[in-house]
């Protein structure tokens, strides 16, 4: 046999071929099971304060409402009075403000306020008293104000 003839006969060497790329090696596939998980994570807590701040939008909603038709009206402040209860209720649940009337609601609404201002007494004693009082000289205005900054202050 000559050597030279076997020699010819050898082939190149082939690489072998890749895998390609499915099925992913186990790496990959946790690693899309933590994303996955990390997105289910996120949505489920957008979704959850989504609906716990449900009743602060809610309530500035209607407060945009009331405002749209202030008025001078004892029902207009009974309405307003009304609103930041059923507010209040919402985010201290604990404290039962729904309870709460007089010189405890309107104690209560200061304590509560973002500013807990004196200043704003004298607008807080006209919501509460203006909504039983046939003749009411509170502004509406200045409720609405004092409402919206109490409403902002509030977190869910």
């Amino acid at each position: 046999m000559n050597p030279q003839s076997t020699l010819g006969e050898l082939r190149d060497i082939h690489l072998p071929e890749t895998g390609g790329f499915w099925p992913p090696a186990p790496g990959w596939w946790l690693l899309a099971l933590c994303l996955l998980l990390v997105i289910a994570a996120a949505v489920w807590f957008i979704m959850r304060r989504h609906r716990k701040c449900r009743w602060l939008r809610l309530a500035r909603r209607q407060l945009g409402e009331l405002e749209s038709r202030a008025s001078r009206n004892p029902q207009w402040f009974a309405q307003l009075n009304t609103l930041l209860k059923q507010a209040a209720r919402e985010r201290y649940r604990d404290q039962h403000p729904e309870a709460l009337s007089g010189d405890d609601w309107i104690r209560f609404l200061l304590q509560t306020s973002p500013d807990g201002d004196a200043d704003s007494r004298q607008i807080v004693e006209a919501i509460v008293h203006s909504a039983w009082q046939p003749a009411t000289h509170a502004d509406p205005i200045l409720a609405i104000s004092f409402a919206r900054q109490w409403l902002g202050g509030q977190k869910c």
